[in-house]
């Protein structure tokens, strides 16, 4: 009986790298076969075409997986250890941030150490050394927690796997922010509180109490916002007796100067290019008697479309008129509802407001400003012009807006601007994004791992971003031409709701695409860069700042932290402002603090600041615990008593 042929085993095929190498080597020295088939070289040439193009695949998902790994870790460390990494942080800012939370001193320059603990405590101590990550007991943690407690409030330790190489550092960071029960594993003498001498805990209460002085800090000077309503709906002043007193009683707190919103509505508000400037002039020569610098701003916006609003003022009403006919100069929802608070900027450069564009309307009003008091500007008594960008005075949508029944903490929604050519596809916006009252966990688009990371979601959230960085850099380069040799100023809005969250939906709907894998504010300073504009941006006390239990998310120092940073990085000049809630002590001296931090290396502070209230000084209601005090801080001046608390 004739034997099978034993079947032979087939070669493995090379995969990866050995795939391409073998390729590279077919494509050399092809071999050709007994029959001299060409066709056999061909298809072995197209056999290793195909294998380096799917393992180019291959490496593009792999390194989109290390990325999507690794932006998930950021977020985490942003989230949960309130770690305050930038949005495009690289590893030197993950270690940087790391080893300060280990107790460890990172300079800018990169040189890191330990500072070694005073001579006074290593001899409490005698031959016990401090360990690392420990801090020393203050007089606040021995009165607020037991022993127990203070091992628990102990600075967490942090460490990085040493048998990490450096290509996977970006992938791979090793937080351990729980080791009490390796660090603790009994109470010793040295963490008791009898090992804390009298005179230390003396020491500690002196620092906190040298904290809180100012004086020999740089000099920031201080802006009132003078109240809604002085002026009336047709440009008179209402109250000349109420405008003495209260430039009087600001005078006395040695104010630098006031703010005075020219409000658009009132102005121009019957006929198109009528303008009526006579309560204003009035407003200004009262200013004027009393020595002090007038920053105006360009009111384009509406004000007091809310159920507590005591003054009420509308764009104006010829704009009013147009919109009952053509409601796409104004923004408007997923729902269709349109919003007047400001008009759409999808009208800049379309013809529909009485044969002008919506930039030509607003240089019109600046350039008939300029003209009207020119000798103000010549004395130098207007020594800045704010130029309104947006609901509110910001530059931003109205994504979040009271009239459409949006509350505190919701998305807000994306708004449509109805004329902008040839993007009318991208103009309709995802239809997964939610209502203005959800959150981000409600929907498919700001979930986590939601739609806003598609292709589709990257593609309109750059274009919708995109849209009002146009409209910024179209208004701003009239408003050059208008006010020559005169600061500029642009109010940049604290979306700080959903700022812990990977999506940041507040901030997208508002315009600014920033994510977690997304620096959305350095694009905007780029354009503001070109036009030389003074960045005002909104400061927060500590009574929004409670992170526990807290639903929406909210970080608003962290924010704070980017925007500033972002800023000063482009060498642009900062300005602050407050908010209209009260501020406690603790939120005042946060603020000051914000405006001129102690320990900046490059000494850099706000160029000034801007305190605005909901009513008159001469009510008395006035919501920082102590103005006068504040106004000292801010000064720089020698700084007697305390914060009423």
């Amino acid at each position: 009986m004739e034997s099978q042929p034993q079947p032979q085993p087939q070669p493995r095929r090379p995969r990866g790298f050995a795939a391409t190498a073998a390729a590279a080597a077919a494509s050399v020295s092809p071999t050709v076969t007994p029959s001299g088939s060409a066709g056999a070289s061909t298809a072995s040439s197209g056999k290793g075409k195909r294998e380096r193009e799917k393992e180019k695949e291959r490496t593009k998902l792999r390194e989109r997986h290390r990325r999507a790994i690794t932006s998930r870790m950021l977020a985490g460390l942003r989230q949960y250890g309130n770690f305050p990494l930038p949005a495009r942080a690289d590893m030197n800012d993950v270690l940087a941030a790391l080893a300060r939370e280990a107790g460890w001193t990172v300079e800018p320059d990169g040189t890191t150490y330990r500072h070694s603990p005073p001579p006074q405590h290593q001899q409490h101590l005698g031959a016990f050394p401090v360990r690392s990550g420990e801090s020393p007991l203050t007089a606040t943690s021995l009165k607020n927690c037991s022993v127990k407690a203070t091992l628990d409030c102990q600075q967490p330790v942090v460490r990085i796997d040493d048998s990490l190489s450096p290509a996977s550092l970006d992938s791979v960071v090793i937080a351990e922010r729980d080791t009490r029960s390796e660090k603790y594993p009994s109470t010793s003498p040295i963490n008791s509180v009898e090992c804390l001498e009298a005179d230390q805990l003396i020491q500690d209460v002196h620092s906190t109490e040298h904290d809180n002085d100012f004086t020999g800090t740089q000099y920031v000077p201080v802006y009132v916002k003078l109240s809604t309503g002085f002026i009336n709906n047709f440009c008179q002043l209402a109250d000349p007796d109420g405008v003495r007193q209260e430039l009087s009683h600001m005078n006395s707190l040695n104010v630098d100067g006031v703010i005075v919103d020219c409000w658009w509505g009132i102005v121009e508000c019957w006929n198109p290019q009528k303008y009526v400037w006579s309560g204003y002039r009035e407003l200004f020569n009262y200013i004027r008697e009393f020595k002090m610098k007038i920053q105006v701003v360009m009111a384009f916006h509406e004000y007091g479309r809310t159920d507590s609003a005591d003054v009420l003022i509308s764009l104006p009403n010829w704009i009013l008129e147009i919109g009952k006919e053509n409601q796409d100069i104004f923004f408007t929802d997923r729902e269709g509802r349109r919003t007047t608070e400001f008009l759409s900027w999808g009208i800049d450069k379309e013809r529909v407001l009485n044969g002008r564009t919506g930039v030509e309307v607003y240089f019109d009003f600046m350039r008939s400003f300029r003209t009207e008091f020119d000798d103000l500007f010549a004395e130098g008594l207007i020594s800045a012009v704010e130029i309104g960008l947006g609901p509110s005075g910001e530059l931003r949508y109205p994504s979040f807006s009271e009239r459409m029944e949006w509350r505190y903490p919701g998305i807000g929604e994306f708004q449509r601007a109805a004329k902008l050519r040839g993007h009318s596809f991208w103009a309709r916006g995802p239809d997964n994004a939610g209502h203005y009252n959800s959150r981000p966990h409600e929907t498919g688009f700001f979930c986590e791992r939601g739609d806003y990371d598609s292709y589709y979601g990257r593609f309109f959230l750059h274009w919708y971003a995109q849209a009002l960085m146009d409209h910024a850099d179209n208004v701003l380069s009239l408003a050059n031409l208008a006010f020559e040799e005169t600061k500029i100023i642009v109010k940049i809005p604290a979306v700080y709701w959903w700022y812990k969250t990977s999506s940041h939906a507040a901030e997208l709907t508002a315009g600014y695409y920033n994510p977690t894998n997304q620096d959305g504010y350095s694009p905007v300073f780029e354009v503001l860069k070109k036009h030389s504009v003074t960045v005002k941006f909104v400061c927060y006390g500590l009574q929004i700042c409670s992170y526990e239990n807290d639903e929406a998310f909210a970080d608003p120092e962290g924010l704070s932290w980017q925007v500033l940073n972002s800023v000063w990085d482009r060498g642009l000049k900062v300005a602050g402002e407050n908010t209209l809630s009260c501020y406690d002590k603790e939120g005042c001296l946060r603020i000051i603090e914000t405006a001129k931090p102690r320990n900046d290396p490059d000494c850099r502070h706000f160029s000034f600041f801007v305190y605005q209230q909901p009513s008159p000084l001469v009510q008395g209601v006035i919501c920082l615990p102590d103005l006068d005090y504040f106004i000292k801080c801010m000064h720089a001046g020698d700084i007697t008593g305390d914060l009423v608390p």
